[in-house]
């Protein structure tokens, strides 16, 4: 007897379930011949304040998990990546990539997992310092996480643009709110897949489908979130982001980049950009 294949339910990653969108909303996905590959969730602003709301409930703890142990979480996303390549080349493929265009991404993104997982334990030492002051007094900066940073990924790489900013915002003990790619958008679902079935507490990565243009603003303007990064080179998007993120004294970091590929763009320099340095004076005798 013949029977019905089960296609694929894309829905959004919040606090480490997969719900679907509050509002019903979705839209559709196309390859490049203009056939349609699937309906993704169209998130609300509903969507993203719940995404926040699970983020600051997870950031808390995430902060307190040692360095080595969240390098063998990154470490293990790795792991369960390179077990699910073939899918996500085959995803990559159906949405517009090559073969080897696909391959390379897959791999990038595992490594670019592995590197990130070799620094955990290291970016302290490389950031922090004993400082020279001219009183009785020992001082130190230590690096400490922003908090909540919410994201608009790279359009262009579906998977590789969002483990490259996933990665580094985690690895220094923050959570995270990503809005995927808008016309790459399995990939980053798929991956959320990974994240669940690997170590990750829930709420630490959220990830999110939607439009840019009704959820950047939104994503700019919460008072919760602490840093704010956009993937993209549109000046008026960039203007108005950091307008609105002005209002709390958000950090917004800007990534103009057309290609994650090269190694320019896996530096622990990525890690710092979510850090606050703190300053802390003791005195040398009590």
């Amino acid at each position: 007897m013949s029977r019905l294949n089960i296609n694929k339910t894309y829905k959004l990653y919040i606090g480490g379930k997969f719900p679907r969108t509050e509002s019903g909303r979705y839209y559709p996905v196309y390859n490049k011949k203009g056939s349609l590959i699937a309906n993704m969730c169209l998130a609300s602003r509903k969507d993203f304040r719940n995404a926040v709301v699970a983020a600051r409930k997870a950031q808390g703890s995430w902060a307190g998990v040692s360095a080595l142990n969240k390098g063998q979480i990154l470490y293990r996303i790795a792991e369960m990546l390179e077990g699910r390549r073939d899918q996500f080349i085959e995803e990559l493929i159906l949405q517009g990539s090559t073969k080897k265009e696909a391959e390379t991404e897959v791999d990038l993104s595992i490594d670019r997992l592995v590197y990130y997982a070799g620094w955990s334990d290291k970016y302290q030492q490389f950031f922090s310092t004993v400082n020279p002051v001219s009183s009785a007094h020992f001082n130190f900066t230590a690096m400490e996480p922003t908090g909540i940073v919410s994201a608009v990924a790279p359009e262009q790489q579906g998977l590789l643009g969002l483990v490259s900013v996933i990665a580094p915002v985690i690895v220094g003990g923050n959570s995270i709110v990503i809005l995927a790619s808008e016309g790459k958008a399995l990939s980053a679902i798929s991956f959320s897949e990974v994240l669940n079935s690997s170590d990750v507490p829930g709420g630490v990565v959220n990830i999110l489908t939607g439009k840019k243009e009704e959820l950047i603003p939104h994503i700019a303007s919460h008072m919760d979130v602490n840093a704010m990064i956009y993937c993209g080179d549109d000046q008026n998007k960039i203007k108005s982001i950091q307008e609105l993120a002005s209002n709390n004294v958000k950090r917004t970091i800007i990534y103009k980049k057309s290609s994650w590929n090269d190694s320019n763009n896996e530096s622990p320099y990525f890690i710092e950009k979510t850090l606050e340095a703190k300053t802390t004076w003791h005195p040398v005798k009590v």
